[in-house]
């Protein structure tokens, strides 16, 4: 079976969080989607609350921490990304924000981008097109058409479990994403070594 990567990056300052919550969903139902095309997935999350500090030193220096310059390269060498966000003050998060400054502005260029949001009440939830979505058509990403908010009332009975409406909304849009990552090429680094030129025609100058 063909292997693609999967980047999660989420933003949830709680622990635990409905930010992480969502990601995780929108995760499960990707890596089923996939599967489903006859690709085996490999999920890293980036859990930004980790890096809060060397998010802050990294804009302050222009140099990331040993850390957070690995949770850079896990999105940069994805072949597709799930980003989710709290929603404050009718936008992203700054933690959000920060990562996708420092993460560079070639990073996402032509990467399948899910988006995701959650907030308390559904009233912030054009957030994910007025704020997230240009974002992410600024820095080049090819985002899925279908974005998933939830707000607390979507969580069905408290327990974790995505009400009917929500659990459709995270279908459609991981089915958005898998079909983008299936179609999207794995680029390796071209190997020098793979394709030698002859002792001969070294020593001939051609």
């Amino acid at each position: 079976m063909t292997t693609r990567t999967l980047a999660v990056v989420t933003a949830g300052l709680s622990q635990p969080s409905s930010t992480r919550l969502l990601a995780d969903r929108l995760t499960e139902a990707t890596e089923g989607a996939l599967a489903g095309r006859g690709i085996t997935p490999y999920v890293e999350v980036v859990d930004l609350r980790d890096h809060a500090h060397a998010l802050v030193d990294n804009l302050l220096t222009g140099f990331p921490s040993p850390e957070l310059g690995s949770a850079i390269e896990t999105v940069q060498r994805a072949d597709g990304l799930i980003a989710v966000t709290p929603i404050f003050s009718a936008s992203y998060s700054g933690l959000f924000k920060m990562f996708f400054d420092v993460i560079g502005n070639d990073a996402l260029d032509g990467m399948p981008v899910l988006l995701g949001a959650t907030a308390g009440t559904a009233r912030h939830s054009l957030a994910l097109e007025h704020a997230m979505r240009p974002l992410f058509a600024y820095l080049r990403a090819v985002v899925v058409p279908t974005a998933v908010f939830a707000a607390a009332e979507d969580w069905g009975n408290g327990d974790g479990t995505a009400g009917g409406a929500l659990a459709d909304r995270i279908d459609r849009a991981a089915g958005q994403l898998a079909t983008l990552v299936a179609a999207r090429k794995s680029e390796a680094p071209a190997d020098p070594f793979d394709v030698p030129t002859p002792f001969e025609q070294l020593l001939s100058g051609a």
